[in-house]
């Protein structure tokens, strides 16, 4: 009985998340998670009594699944390789963004509670990349005049907003070209010389 609970909760979380990534919040509706989820209306408002709490345990599942992802720039390694390896790893480009998607929709924008985590989440990835821009920029392989934190904020435009044109065209191809623009500029910043740097200071 216990495990069937569980299974049912999370079977509506799941399908939520699903819908708010394919639809957005607004249109999606109760009607819809209970119909492709296959679970009773009685058993879904016991566990969520409105559409918003559902919203919020999906965004936090949806959040689960962003982070972990994000958390590859603070892995070992040359901080450079890193920031290839994240920059270039499979994405669906016509589907966007899991959170990114929720800033573009206006029941979202609207509702403090909901957007609280969408933008605690891209804090989160936003710490990570300027940990490893400041590593890079440590380690001689981007040139020690750049800001981290401007260029975090750089990076994170280009992936959204090339989600937003790949969309937009139905192809994933301005998507690519975003990633691997935002890699051509990223090389560009190297420093001249190697150890520019340390040649500078000593």
């Amino acid at each position: 009985m216990y495990t069937g609970a569980v299974d049912s909760r999370q079977l509506l979380v799941d399908t939520m998340s699903e819908l708010m990534w394919e639809r957005g919040y607004a249109d999606t509706s109760p009607r819809h998670v209970r119909e492709r989820s296959g679970v009773g209306q009685g058993s879904m408002y016991h566990h969520f009594p409105t559409k918003r709490d559902l919203a919020l345990a999906a965004l936090e599942r949806n959040i689960a699944d962003l982070l972990p992802a994000a958390s590859e720039l603070d892995g070992p390694g040359d901080p450079m390789a890193r920031i290839e390896a994240y920059l270039m790893r499979p994405r669906d480009a016509l589907k966007g963004c899991k959170v990114g998607r929720m800033t573009q929709d206006p029941q979202v924008r609207e509702d403090p509670v909901l957007l609280a985590p969408v933008a605690h989440a891209f804090a989160q990835v936003r710490v990570s990349w300027v940990k490893v821009l400041r590593e890079a920029v440590a380690a001689g392989e981007l040139r020690d005049d750049l800001d981290p934190e401007r260029l975090a904020h750089t990076l994170m435009a280009v992936l959204q907003g090339g989600y937003v044109l790949a969309i937009a065209q139905q192809d994933p191809g301005p998507f690519d070209d975003a990633l691997a623009g935002a890699l051509d500029l990223l090389r560009a910043a190297a420093p001249s010389t190697p150890n520019h740097k340390n040649i500078r200071r000593n």
